[in-house]
């Protein structure tokens, strides 16, 4: 295994640095990668900072009540190029998944979602390449937020790479489900029963009819 791999990956597991090393051939390889994602998530979290500010100034309020990010792991890269039976290599990951970089966007209401995504798809320097609403159209369990993989430039000292990520928008209250649902379904060491999942649903379905009521309740203060 290459030690730099190891070094660079540092206090994560050996599996993750054979998952690098598998994906990477040298250091220098999954240095590059990981900049140019990584400038990405910095460039649109500046970008929806931008967007924030302007309406403190203008409307006094803030759309945006929080920013996530996160560069996708070798060891998940490697997964899920296998899982599309596609080759394993930097330039096949970067062709084949557009949420190596990931920006997570928490709105305070719902029209917030679509207004902030507007203002980002009207950016010139940004491509949209698909859209998932699963705020309009729920996922199957419940999940709500809307899912956009863009495309967008990365200036570097010699070239521009241009780079796709993906961005989801969601309220606070879709945030909420969301972060436990994944820590049930995902980070559990134990089989969730069929009967929750149902409960879950309801849940969300619950969450979501509270999310719009305080969107009206909102829009009536707005009106006074």
């Amino acid at each position: 295994m290459n030690k730099n791999i190891e070094v660079l990956i540092g206090s994560r597991t050996q599996g993750s640095a054979a998952e690098a090393q598998r994906l990477f051939e040298n250091y220098r390889e999954y240095a590059e990668m990981e900049h140019l994602y990584n400038a990405a998530i910095r460039q649109l979290t500046i970008k929806f900072e931008i967007l924030n500010d302007e309406f403190k100034v203008k409307y006094e309020r803030s759309p945006i009540h929080h920013i996530e990010s996160r560069v996708k792991s070798a060891a998940s890269i490697v997964n899920k190029l296998l899982s599309r039976g596609a080759e394993v290599t930097p330039a096949s990951a970067r062709e084949n998944i557009n949420d190596i970089a990931g920006v997570r966007v928490v709105c305070c209401y719902i029209d917030d979602v679509y207004s902030v995504a507007d203002m980002l798809l009207r950016q010139s320097d940004i491509r949209l390449l698909r859209e998932q609403d699963y705020i309009r159209e729920p996922n199957y369990n419940g999940y709500r937020s809307l899912h956009l993989d863009i495309e967008l430039p990365i200036y570097l000292s010699e070239k521009t790479e241009m780079v796709k990520a993906e961005v989801q928008l969601r309220t606070v209250a879709m945030d909420f489900w969301a972060s436990l649902e994944h820590d049930l379904r995902y980070k559990s060491d134990k089989e969730i029963p069929p009967g929750l999942g149902s409960q879950m649903l309801s849940c969300a379905n619950e969450i979501a009819a509270i999310d719009r009521q305080m969107q009206e309740i909102y829009k009536q203060i707005q009106a006074i």
